[in-house]
């Protein structure tokens, strides 16, 4: 080898060296550099961000066939059908507590007031109503679904199909069925491994993808109407940071799982700095994945289930967004909302949530819904808008990491979990506790 090329692999192996959340980090900060030095020439760099965006998008749907199928091999009918209630009731009563955090933020600080927004008028598509979102779940064409990416409809017919050959191969007697059910699950699993090697690529190409994605969205706009929205952005992260303290760190991992929210922490940053560079759940969920099966020594038998369920079901960020926006919005028009108002959009919160998909942007048709219900206008989407690429990062932070605490207590009361290894192998759950090493 020549000495240039010598020198080549030396400086690319330190740089691999480098913890990948760190040059995501890194790559982010460079972004927003770029985009308010550079200016709308910086657009330019939009397709790269979009390539990025198309990789992420490639995978999600093979992620979730393979880890659902690989999941539901590990657990009997009976067991899917416990794990399932912990993750759903887990999932629900998170969300719940992420509304009501949301709203009392919001009443005690009370963002917007004394700001007089005019104009910003917003033509929001009609969202679809509880009705449809639940019918939704159900796919007409199980092979449409996979095409267009619908990834509600995607779960339940794999849930559905997964249990129904795992009772095919506990039920038969004859041996070349139970042989071709156990290849079908070994397919999967070699399909999983294979997903798994495509992400630590398409995460290589993160670092570039996330500095264009940055530089060009943010290029050219507008920064005063940033600071004209400030306090809803403050009280949304304040609420967020509460929620995740509390509800997640305080009372899952260290009341529940008994563990250190430190540790878990250093096992979900990846997939929390990943969500909040794309904001968006379902193209994290690689991400998201990679952190619960080799940081947090997550069985793959829960995360397989848990982690696509939450990705499109399990909005705890998009509720608590949604609570403080419909305050605020009633502080700039100057409506008060009575106690009944915001109990009834607590719960149309905390259930349209459900629907919601976990892409960019979908918080602004689940808004329209909350505002619709409040009886507010929705010129207030026009304004929101504003803010959307912030809100919607911070609240992507929160979903996933309510997708990974979760996860780690369900797979906690069902045992399993690996915790003397990975981050939790210097975990003693005392302050005089090592920090976990970097991987």
């Amino acid at each position: 080898m020549s000495a240039l090329g010598g020198s080549v692999v030396s400086v690319w192996n330190r740089y691999r060296s480098v913890p990948i959340v760190y040059r995501l980090a890194a790559a982010f900060v460079l972004g927003v550099v770029v985009a308010f030095t550079v200016g709308p020439p910086a657009s330019a760099l939009e397709p790269i961000g979009d390539l990025f965006l198309r990789l992420l998008g490639m995978i999600v749907v093979p992620i979730v066939a393979f880890s659902l199928l690989s999941g539901v091999r590990r657990l009997s009918p009976a067991k899917m059908g416990r794990v399932g209630g912990i993750v759903v009731g887990l999932y629900a009563a998170t969300t719940t507590i992420a509304g009501i955090i949301g709203l009392a933020v919001a009443n005690l600080l009370d963002p917007g007031t004394g700001v007089m927004l005019t104009g910003g008028g917003s033509d929001s598509a009609q969202p679809p109503g509880l009705r449809e979102v639940v019918l939704g779940i159900v796919p007409e064409n199980p092979i449409s679904a996979l095409a267009s990416g619908d990834l509600l409809a995607i779960i339940f017919f794999i849930i559905v199909f997964a249990i129904a050959l795992a009772l095919v191969r506990d039920r038969t007697d004859d041996e070349t069925v139970r042989e071709g059910v156990e290849t079908f699950f070994s397919l999967a699993e070699a399909g999983m491994e294979a997903m798994f090697t495509i992400v630590w690529g398409v995460m290589e190409f993160g670092v570039l993808g996330v500095f264009a994605l940055v530089a060009a969205e943010l290029a050219g706009k507008d920064v005063g109407a940033i600071v004209a929205l400030g306090s809803l952005v403050a009280v949304v992260t304040l609420a967020i940071a509460i929620h995740i303290a509390f509800t997640y760190l305080l009372v899952i991992v260290s009341g529940l799982v008994g563990r250190s929210p430190s540790s878990f922490l250093q096992g979900a940053r990846n997939a929390m700095v990943t969500a909040f560079t794309i904001r968006s759940s379902s193209a994290t969920l690689p991400v998201t994945m990679s952190d619960a099966e080799e940081n947090l020594k997550i069985d793959e038998s829960i995360y397989g289930f848990s982690l696509p369920l939450g990705s499109t079901a399990n909005m705890d960020g998009a509720a608590i967004r949604q609570a403080v926006t419909v305050v605020f919005a009633a502080n700039v028009v100057g409506q008060s909302l009575g106690l009944g108002e915001q109990v009834a959009i607590l719960l149309v919160t905390v259930l349209i949530s459900i629907g919601t998909a976990g892409v960019p942007g979908a918080g602004l048709i689940m808004l329209t819904v909350v505002l619709q219900q409040a009886g507010l206008p929705l010129t207030i989407v026009g304004f929101v808008a504003a803010v959307d690429p912030v809100l919607g990062r911070v609240a992507t932070l929160n979903n996933v990491t309510g997708d990974l605490a979760v996860s780690t207590l369900a797979a906690k009361w069902n045992d399993a979990i690996d915790l003397d290894d990975g981050v939790w192998a210097s975990d003693d759950t005392t302050p005089s506790s090592a920090p976990a090493i970097d991987d």
